[in-house]
C-alpha cells in the first residue's frame, strides 16, 4: 500500500493520507472546498468547485484523474445546496461515477462540503 502526498492539495488536517494506492485502485481521503489560500470560503458552487481541484491534484499524484473515478462519497453540511452541488459536480465528473450524498450535521473547519472517491490507476 502506498501513501500518496501532493503539496498541490492542502496538507491533512489529522492523522491520515491525503490517499492510499492499493490493488490498482486510489482511495483518497475527503476533500473540503479550501482555496489556494488554505482558506474555506464562498457558498456552495464556490466550494464544491475547490473541494473537486483539491481531489483532483491528489488523483493525479496517484497516477489517476477525475475520468477514472468509479465512485464518490459527497458530504454536504445541508441537503438545500443540492441543486448548486450537483450543478458544479456534473461538470467535472462527466464520466459519472457511481455517487452516494449524504447530509452531514457537520463538517470539519465549518466547510459546507467534502468529497471522498475511489478510481482506478
Amino acid at each position: 500500500m502506498n501513501k500518496i502526498f501532493t503539496e498541490k492539495a492542502p496538507a491533512t488536517v489529522g492523522p491520515y493520507s491525503q490517499a492510499t494506492v492499493s490493488g490498482g485502485f486510489v482511495f483518497t481521503s475527503g476533500q473540503l472546498g479550501i482555496d489556494s489560500d488554505g482558506k474555506i470560503s464562498g457558498d456552495i458552487a464556490k466550494q464544491t468547485e475547490n473541494a473537486i481541484k483539491n481531489l483532483s491534484a491528489v488523483l493525479i499524484a496517484a497516477g489517476s484523474d477525475l475520468s477514472k473515478v468509479v465512485k464518490t462519497t459527497c458530504f454536504l453540511a445541508n441537503i438545500s445546496d443540492f441543486a448548486d452541488f450537483n450543478e458544479v459536480y456534473g461538470r467535472f465528473f462527466t464520466e459519472k461515477p457511481a455517487r452516494t450524498l449524504i447530509e452531514a450535521s457537520a463538517l470539519p473547519k465549518g466547510s459546507l462540503l467534502e468529497i471522498e472517491a475511489v478510481a482506478e490507476i
